[in-house]
């Protein structure tokens, strides 16, 4: 039986970011507040402004205002965006190389520092540097079973570590100095501080995608064998019991208490409190699914939605008008925290 948890609402139509040009694809998005950002195909990034407007009957729709969109330059496509609103910075990863520009005019910065020789990288949400005006970066070099890690400032770069893997990694997640890897067979978590690892479970990445998710401190989410979702800290145990995906997961992404899985036809929502599935959104065509600030985001080749979430007091009294309620008393224990307390208490 199902929850309904999430509406999907369109933010960007393909109007809007192609007109009648069919050959652009969106490549990468980054939201990051009201600011969306995405990558195509032909070497460009597009700003939109989000306006979340709800109506009296209390429907959520959003409408997006093209700021500017800029070319960078190449005839590669953008393939990863990332903002560091501290430093009002965009990383740009295009062609192996990250580019810095500004957040609002998206010109590049004038020192033109980048970070050269990059297949994918992710930033420190849990940075150990202490410095407000600096994030740190960690990227899977272009060299063979090497994991670099740097800091980068408003108009500079500089690299901190290299770190030597196993096997070639394909997927990084970080937490502090624990890395969470996806190999070519396995899993592991490395501190890159001590050089001690972890093996977690093996992993075929051959023939599936994997998916590495840092969900909160010292806790990540991968896309394990059998189409489970495993839930792994640095220390390599599981503190949560897995969900259940279908066997060719894209993407993931956490909106407390769901996980939200993409595959090639469908949206499934799992509740970590209880590992059932709650809900399936028809959806063709998918490639990205991302959480930005508990914003969930999930693009087409050629349009942009957000997963809006339904108040969590609704779907409690929902569970409860059709008769589940032990159901609806896991909800709302678990997810207690983000209940306002005079709710919680009725």
């Amino acid at each position: 039986m199902s929850v309904k948890a999430f509406k999907l609402v369109s933010a960007v139509e393909r109007e809007m970011l192609m007109g009648d040009k069919n050959y652009i694809n969106i490549e990468c998005i980054e939201c990051c507040g009201k600011n969306l950002y995405i990558g195509t195909n032909d070497c460009f990034i597009y700003h939109f402004l989000l306006d979340e407007k709800v109506s009296t009957a209390g429907k959520i729709t959003f409408a997006a205002t093209k700021q500017l969109h800029k070319y960078l330059g190449l005839k590669k496509p953008v393939s990863e965006l990332k903002a560091a609103s501290a430093l009002t910075r965009l990383l740009v990863l295009c062609d192996n190389t990250i580019t810095l520009v500004n957040m609002i005019n998206l010109e590049p910065v004038p020192t033109g520092a980048r970070i050269k020789g990059a297949v994918t990288f992710t930033l420190n949400e849990n940075p150990v540097s202490g410095d407000p005006f600096c994030v740190e970066v960690c990227i899977i070099s272009v060299k063979r079973r090497t994991i670099q890690m740097f800091m980068v400032f408003e108009d500079r770069v500089q690299i901190v570590k290299e770190v030597f893997t196993p096997e070639q990694p394909c997927a990084v997640a970080v937490d502090g100095y624990y890395l969470c890897l996806a190999l070519t067979t396995q899993y592991i978590i490395l501190n890159y501080n001590t050089g001690v690892s972890q093996d977690l479970f093996p992993y075929c990445s051959d023939e599936k995608r994997p998916i590495v998710k840092r969900i909160g401190r010292q806790e990540f989410l991968l896309a394990g064998p059998g189409g489970l979702g495993m839930f792994a800290t640095v220390d390599g145990i599981s503190q949560r019991a897995p969900v259940h995906w279908s066997e060719n997961v894209i993407g993931a992404a956490l909106c407390f208490p769901y996980v939200v899985a993409l595959d090639e036809e469908f949206i499934t929502v799992h509740s970590m409190l209880d590992q059932q599935q709650k809900q399936t959104l028809p959806f063709k065509e998918g490639h990205i699914l991302q959480d930005f600030e508990g914003k969930v985001i999930v693009a087409t080749n050629k349009g942009v939605y957000i997963l809006v979430p339904l108040p969590l007091e609704k779907q409690i009294q929902d569970l409860l008008a059709s008769h589940r309620v032990e159901e609806a008393l896991v909800l709302a224990k678990g997810a207690r925290r983000n209940i306002p307390k005079e709710k919680f208490q009725v």
